[in-house]
């Protein structure tokens, strides 16, 4: 298949961003990383909170520190930045006309502001019917919980995922443990960026922008919920609750980090077939047939019995030595990587990881690539994440026509925030 460079899954559509943190500007940055038209709507003079998450923060071709915080630039690029006041009535105006030429609008403020504002979804989907509008909030539109304001960190212990991470309370550093990204947060713009595809499919069915767009609310909880994939599933089908296992696995026995000679090597047993190439490899064959261990719900049972055992055979050897063995066996496993090794490894580059981006203040700003393969449609950065209000004027041109002395107005008016110099 020819692959064509300047072809993009979402060329043509126009995403208002008005989300800041993380949910909302993951699912906006995979957009624009798909080829959409993506504007990001910043508070005047601060911009995204996470503007001002660091350090560490960018530094200029000179050296010096600049106030472009590595959080905000790892969740932004493909994005124009505009400075909108929402507070005031001109600025709740311009968005107003914004949303009117926008195919997609993404915003994450508590449950009512918008409503206040006039830009709710039952105020703009009646002056833009073929609108897909997405709320991200931390407990959803509806609930005893929806006023409250939703934070990655108390979803992940409030929906669960902290009584299953971490190591087990009778052993040393037991108890509830976040994950160590914001996993909740980044899961809920995935979901999010389904949920918008599926829309947009459903509104163009018949023809591109024919049909009529719709409302997606979007809870972290829900997502956290959702997440407990085969842990929520066990409790629902047993009414056992499940505790924290460490580096253990709930349902799969070999499946856990064992310390080796010099470190630690996850071993990740997934089948029987493994479990035998396994013991062969550790001079042990005769487990695999042991009448304890033979299956994996053996193993799952009679676990306290084996993994002791275990242990100590994968003490009596080296890092490298096993990882070669049971690769060659093809028994799953694999270090445990600091991020300078993650980013210097040979597949991470060979798989285009490492992104150069030239950016306003420098041109050496490394930053994690898209993950997305599509062999006619690949992804594209196009753009740097954006200096705060950087294509204010670029973008009411484009998806307003309005010229500089327009501009010039509604900066007076104060719907665009101070002058910037």
């Amino acid at each position: 298949m020819t692959v064509v460079p300047a072809a993009l899954s979402l060329a043509g559509l126009r995403v208002l961003d008005l989300s800041r943190v993380l949910a909302g500007p993951w699912c906006t940055q995979l957009l624009g990383d798909l080829g959409a038209d993506v504007v990001k709507v910043e508070r005047p003079g601060s911009g995204d909170d996470t503007r001002g998450w660091g350090p560490p923060f960018l530094h200029d071709g000179s050296g010096a520190e600049s106030s472009e915080s590595a959080y905000f630039l790892g969740a932004n690029r493909n994005k124009r930045s505009i400075t909108i006041d929402l507070a005031h009535p001109d600025g709740q105006a311009l968005v107003r006309a914004l949303a009117l030429q926008a195919d997609v609008l993404v915003e994450n403020y508590k449950v009512g502001d918008m409503a206040r504002y006039g830009l709710d979804f039952e105020s703009l989907h009646a002056l833009n019917p073929q609108l897909v509008y997405c709320s991200i909030t931390g407990y959803g539109q509806t609930g005893p919980y929806r006023e409250r304001a939703g934070y990655d960190y108390a979803v992940q212990g409030l929906g669960g995922l902290m009584s299953v991470t971490g190591e087990r309370d009778d052993l040393p550093g037991g108890g509830p443990q976040k994950v160590g990204v914001a996993v909740t947060d980044l899961f809920t713009g995935l979901y999010a960026t389904v949920g918008i595809l599926a829309a947009l499919r459903h509104r163009d069915a018949d023809g591109f922008r024919h049909g009529t767009g719709q409302y997606i609310d979007m809870a972290l909880l829900d997502t956290q919920v959702a997440m407990l994939a085969n842990l929520g599933a066990n409790y629902l089908v047993s009414g056992q609750v499940p505790g924290r296992a460490g580096n253990a696995h709930q349902n799969i026995v070999p499946y856990q980090v064992f310390d080796v000679a010099d470190g630690h090597v996850i071993l990740a047993v997934g089948n029987d077939a493994q479990f035998t190439r396994f013991c062969a490899i550790a001079g042990r064959p005769e487990l695999a047939t042991d009448p304890r261990f033979a299956t994996n719900a053996d193993r799952v049972r009679h676990r306290a019995a084996l993994v002791p055992v275990l242990a100590a055979l994968m003490r009596r050897r080296r890092r490298d030595d096993w990882l070669a063995a049971l690769e060659a066996a093809k028994v799953p496993c694999g270090p445990i990587n600091s991020l300078d090794q993650v980013f210097t490894d040979p597949q991470v580059l060979a798989r285009g990881m490492v992104q150069a981006v030239s950016h306003p203040l420098t041109d050496t700003l490394r930053l994690v690539a898209s993950p997305l393969k599509m062999s006619a449609t690949p992804v594209q950065t196009r753009r740097p994440p954006p200096l705060l209000d950087q294509h204010g004027a670029e973008v009411l041109a484009d998806w307003l026509g309005w010229d500089a002395a327009a501009v010039a107005a509604a900066l007076e008016r104060g719907a665009l925030g101070p002058a910037r110099p």
